[in-house]
């Protein structure tokens, strides 16, 4: 059996180690996939740090991966070998659930997610369910391509699935590995874009990246200053901060939306009377589908909205995944092979 290199993290909280692991052929209905690149997310760290349920270890780590299919299990028709595909958070589902039944995909009761189910991108070779996989475009590189699988999908869906409509306010809390995106595709959607972030170091950026408007978070209260602007008809939050969403309230318009994607398992500190009086909703968004990846790069090579990224080989995959982990990322990791 030949045999191909991953990362593995032993045990919660240990370091990174390059390992060479065999290569099986996939099972029915799975594709094997020679991995081009795949993106560091924000969410490896809870993986690291062993924070899901019924992880297995070692671990290897990646849930935004972009690659060639190299084999076809049985039962696979609608994809060949040499086909370009990429995989994020969404890495397949049962199709039997009553969710599945409903065409309700992302919320399969059995869903599977790259790293966590099953190894992830952080590795030569990757072996997935063909229903998680989303063609891309000739116009995407693997690296520009494998981003779009977890932070580009999360953002953009989002947006579409909003309330706003072109033209209206929308305010991105965060420049970060997903804002930077966010902010991207509410301009390209067409909304009056405003940018949330802490200091004034982003402020360049919000603006380059397409922002009409950058808020400073740290000089005064974030809500009045969005009243200042009109008022947002959405805001997306992207930075995984509770206090940080729940100050953005009181600058929603009547029937205003927060909609919650920066992952913390900190209480929101909203209460009822805030929501209440002027009829705003609070909801939370989990990425999308193979079907809303594939969407999501399609708008991308429409609009040119493309996330920055920074390379490393996979055999620094420590590296990159501690510039994400200690910030120093502008704007996203990607590990190539």
């Amino acid at each position: 059996m030949s045999t191909h290199q991953a990362v593995h993290v032993r045990s919660a909280g240990e370091a990174f180690e390059l390992v060479d692991v065999d290569t099986a052929s996939p099972q029915r209905d799975h594709v094997r996939i020679q991995v081009s690149a795949c993106g560091v997310c924000g969410t490896d760290r809870a993986f690291v740090g062993g924070a899901f349920p019924d992880m297995s270890w070692p671990l290897t780590l990646g849930h935004e991966v972009a690659g060639t299919i190299a084999e076809v299990g049985a039962g696979v028709d609608n994809y060949a070998i040499g086909d370009r595909v990429a995989v994020g958070w969404f890495g397949g589902h049962c199709n039997i659930c009553v969710p599945c039944h409903m065409g309700d995909f992302i919320h399969c009761e059995n869903l599977q997610v790259p790293s966590w189910h099953y190894p992830g991108g952080y590795a030569e070779s990757v072996t997935v369910p063909a229903n998680a996989l989303a063609r891309i475009p000739e116009e995407l590189s693997m690296a520009e391509a494998a981003p779009m699988g977890c932070a580009g999908v999360t953002t953009f869906h989002a947006l579409r699935e909003s309330k706003a409509d072109p033209g209206d306010r929308v305010a991105i809390l965060g420049i970060g590995g997903l804002g930077h995106l966010g902010v991207q595709f509410a301009r390209a959607m067409g909304f009056e874009t405003i940018a949330i972030a802490r200091g004034q170091g982003k402020a360049d950026d919000a603006r380059e990246l397409g922002a009409h408007h950058y808020i400073d978070s740290t000089a005064g209260d974030v809500g009045e200053a969005l009243r200042g602007l009109g008022g947002a008809a959405v805001v997306l939050g992207t930075a995984g901060n509770s206090d940080a969403m729940a100050a953005t309230i009181g600058g929603l318009q009547p029937r205003g939306e927060l909609i919650a994607i920066g992952v913390t398992a900190d209480p929101l500190p909203i209460s009822p009377m805030q929501l209440i009086v002027p009829g705003l909703r609070v909801v939370g968004h989990p990425s999308g589908t193979a079907r809303d990846v594939e969407d999501t790069m399609h708008f991308a090579v429409l609009s040119g909205v493309r996330a920055r990224i920074q390379e490393r080989p996979l055999a620094r995959a420590a590296d990159a995944y501690a510039d994400m982990a200690e910030g120093r990322a502008r704007y996203r990791m990607v590990l190539t092979v």
